[in-house]
């Protein structure tokens, strides 16, 4: 080989990596060129507090583990709202029964119930009734329930009726485990006379 040839094979061999660089970095410059844009990640929906699904004339019940209901919640019109994972319910009929076997029945023009039901605030003509001896029932345009807890409360004027007696008050709050019934604001009164044995 003749030495002018095989000094230009050797500045090839030189600047061979440099080239070889500049040719990736080229190729690399239009693929990325010519390459599709990248999906746009799905923004998440702004719908703010939009219901995500509806029911209409249903029943939705919930069992223990040995398979007892527990609770049956129905009504006419029903909407999930996934932000808060609360149940929206118009014309509500609640049933709940607790492990001794006592029946609350609830009703109203509308309800906001949490995802397990164990809180239900009820609306416009609600009635909270345990049937119990003697029978307890709370009336009122709000009364929030506590299914689980097994407690009532109101900051509205509410009616109670127990057994034949009747008391009225401006806010309430019963706690039946503890058996601690709590009336506030103007309180009214009737208690009738057992009768006789």
């Amino acid at each position: 080989m003749s030495p002018v040839l095989r000094q230009g094979w050797d500045r090839f061999t030189l600047y061979l990596p440099i080239i070889l660089m500049g040719l990736l970095a080229l190729g690399t410059w239009w693929l990325v060129r010519n390459a599709p844009a990248p999906i746009a990640a799905a923004a998440p929906s702004s719908n703010g507090n939009q219901p995500d699904y509806f029911m209409k004339v249903f029943s939705v019940k919930s069992f223990d583990a040995t398979g007892r209901m527990q609770s049956e919640i129905k009504g006419d019109m029903g909407r999930h709202f996934p932000d808060t994972d609360t149940l929206e319910i118009d014309n509500v009929r609640m049933r709940s029964v607790t492990p001794q076997g006592v029946v609350t029945l609830a009703t109203a023009n509308r309800a906001l119930s949490n995802a397990d039901g164990s809180e239900v605030q009820l609306f416009g003509n609600a009635v909270v009734t345990r049937e119990t001896q003697p029978r307890l029932e709370f009336r009122g345009e709000f009364l929030h329930a506590f299914t689980q807890a097994e407690r009532v409360r109101s900051d509205q004027p509410v009616v109670l009726i127990r057994g034949n007696d009747k008391f009225t008050a401006d806010a309430m709050e019963y706690d039946h485990l503890d058996q601690v019934l709590q009336l506030r604001g103007r309180v009214r009164g009737v208690l009738m006379p057992a009768a006789p044995r």
